[in-house]
């Protein structure tokens, strides 16, 4: 599977992420809204932000969101975790958009086109989210993201951090909200 493919909706240009994006996504990330509800909360911070960029960077499988009139950066998104076997698995998100773009429908466009890219390859995919983060589970709720048993723990600053899988396979995709 292609994990940084280049994408393109109505109003969006997903591309791969390239180092020459840092700073215009540090200006979006740098907001603590966009983080207050995320178990990673102060990614507002330039090191911490950083930190951030350059995991992303590395992963192989991370996109630079544009608006498709004017090339402006509105966020980014990633496919990571993949796995092949059994049909194939793969994770999207490690999300976040510019807060003028929210409640706009520009996460379920952005959704739609990596979910058919990904299903082209893959049975199955995958969301991890922080268990407080509400604005992320009700946005992959409403993409039609179920919310399965499993959880990942992890620890931030020296507190526990819960990790909830959500889970979209090829049929709940061409039936669902977005399909």
């Amino acid at each position: 599977m292609d994990r940084q493919p280049i994408l393109e909706t109505e109003r969006l240009v997903l591309r791969p992420l390239t180092e020459t994006d840092r700073e215009a996504l540090h200006a979006i990330a740098s907001d603590p809204a966009v983080w207050e509800q995320h178990p990673i909360h102060d990614r507002w911070r330039r090191e911490v932000f950083d930190a951030f960029f350059d995991t992303c960077l590395a992963s192989g499988g991370a996109l630079a969101v544009l608006d498709r009139r004017d090339e402006r950066m509105l966020g980014m998104t990633r496919f990571d975790r993949f796995d092949p076997d059994e049909g194939g698995v793969v994770e999207i998100g490690w999300t976040f958009l510019a807060p003028r773009c929210w409640g706009k429908g520009y996460n379920p466009e952005m959704k739609r086109a990596m979910l058919a890219h990904a299903f082209a390859s893959v049975a199955l995919v995958e969301f991890r989210v922080g268990d407080t983060n509400y604005r992320s589970r009700n946005a992959l709720e409403a993409i039609g993201a179920q919310r399965t048993t499993r959880y990942e723990l992890e620890k931030y600053q020296g507190k526990r951090v819960i990790h909830l899988v959500y889970e979209i396979d090829r049929e709940a995709f061409t039936g669902g909200p977005l399909g």
